[in-house]
């Protein structure tokens, strides 16, 4: 890849759009916005970021629905982590700070969706040696004012690396123009990424594509985005520049994540078409090579193929094997629950018990049920 460009198999994108509300004015363009945004940045001309690294979210309702992906792909960012929302933007009635829009917010009510300075920790979780945040919303310029006040983004944690464009439309109707596919800024910021710059080099950082958005938008005479940033960010790489893209130029480099995902796809069917068949034998050197040359924190696919492996092991007699391959998976989901952590941590504890490990089998459990409520005690969480 250019020398300085971000590696897409490092870095992350949650995209999170809210276009259907129970209270406030459908934002259809929203919709759209979120499916061309993904399709470009994982587009190996222009960025090149992996499918599973490109986590979308689509009218949350409650405030984890909405903060938990970007917790999420943060852990998976090392280099750079993009999160972006379009949707209603909202003011409390009480205090000047930007809330950020749920289906079920109302105006003025700012309990009724997600503070900013909430994903604001969210972002700054990640270890992610850069971080960018789009927000296309009403009010968002109350973000990019918070980034240059004594308690700014980057300077509250101590990091480098902070980087906010926002587009601060004054009402809904600037932010989505009837009858157009995409919002005003979102729109044009697609324009320039699709297009690139013929000006420009082979690289755009986000300066420039600040830059060229604005020129657009102001053109139009539409509402002006505002950028803030931290020890000069902006100026990195970003994305290819597709004005100066060679016709005969390779597309990109594969990418070793999208690999991976074809490769546990395509194994995990194979074993149990064998295993449908009655050859169970076969199936298990299969499903010992996927997880062999899978990424040792990978998750989803991966913890189902441990499942798998493990089942075909106890079906063969292989109980302490079995048991192995659930205590690798065990560790993987020890930090999150979900339907994965509760299916690992059963089986394991069944085998444990039938082993004579009770003790063990108890500590499975027991983690289990912590986890369990833990989950429950967070915010948006139901019983």
């Amino acid at each position: 890849m250019p020398a300085g460009l971000p590696d897409p198999s490092a870095s992350a994108a949650v995209l999170i759009g809210t276009s259907r509300y129970l209270h406030l004015p459908q934002l259809p363009a929203v919709e759209t916005n979120i499916a061309d945004l993904s399709k470009i940045l994982q587009d190996p001309s222009v960025w090149g970021l992996p499918g599973a690294n490109t986590l979308t979210v689509a009218d949350p309702e409650t405030p984890a629905a909405f903060l938990d992906p970007v917790y999420t792909a943060g852990e998976r960012a090392e280099d750079t982590l993009f999160v972006y929302y379009c949707g209603h933007g909202l003011r409390d009635s009480d205090s000047a700070d930007l809330y950020v829009a749920l289906t079920g917010s109302r105006e003025s009510s700012g309990y009724t969706a997600v503070e900013y300075r909430h994903l604001r920790a969210a972002i700054l979780a990640s270890p992610a040696r850069r971080k960018i945040v789009v927000l296309d919303c009403c009010f968002s310029g109350r973000a990019a004012r918070t980034l240059s006040s004594p308690g700014a983004l980057a300077a509250q944690a101590g990091i480098q690396g902070a980087y906010v464009l926002t587009a601060s439309p004054k009402d809904h109707v600037a932010l989505a123009p009837e009858g157009e596919r995409h919002t005003a800024f979102t729109g044009e910021l697609l324009h320039v990424l699709d297009n690139g710059l013929p000006e420009a080099p082979d690289t755009l950082d986000l300066e420039t594509l600040f830059r060229a958005v604005d020129a657009r938008l102001g053109a139009r005479n539409r509402p002006r985005p505002q950028r803030s940033q931290e020890n000069d960010v902006g100026r990195l790489p970003l994305v290819r520049n597709r004005a100066k893209a060679s016709p005969d130029a390779p597309a990109g480099p594969v990418i070793d994540a999208d690999v991976e995902a074809a490769m546990v796809s395509s194994g995990l069917q194979l074993a149990r078409l064998l295993r449908s068949v009655g050859r169970a034998r076969d199936a298990l050197p299969v499903l010992r090579m996927i997880l062999q040359n899978s990424v040792p924190d990978a998750d989803g696919d991966t913890i189902t193929v441990h499942l798998e492996l493990a089942e075909l092991l106890t079906e063969t007699g292989q109980d302490q094997q079995a048991i192995q391959v659930l205590e690798s998976a065990f560790h993987q989901t020890h930090k999150r629950f979900g339907p994965e952590a509760v299916t690992v941590s059963r089986r394991l504890s069944e085998l444990l018990q039938t082993a004579g490990n009770h003790s063990q089998a108890c500590e499975v459990l027991r983690h289990a049920l912590d986890s369990l409520e833990r989950a429950a005690r967070q915010p948006g969480a139901t019983a």
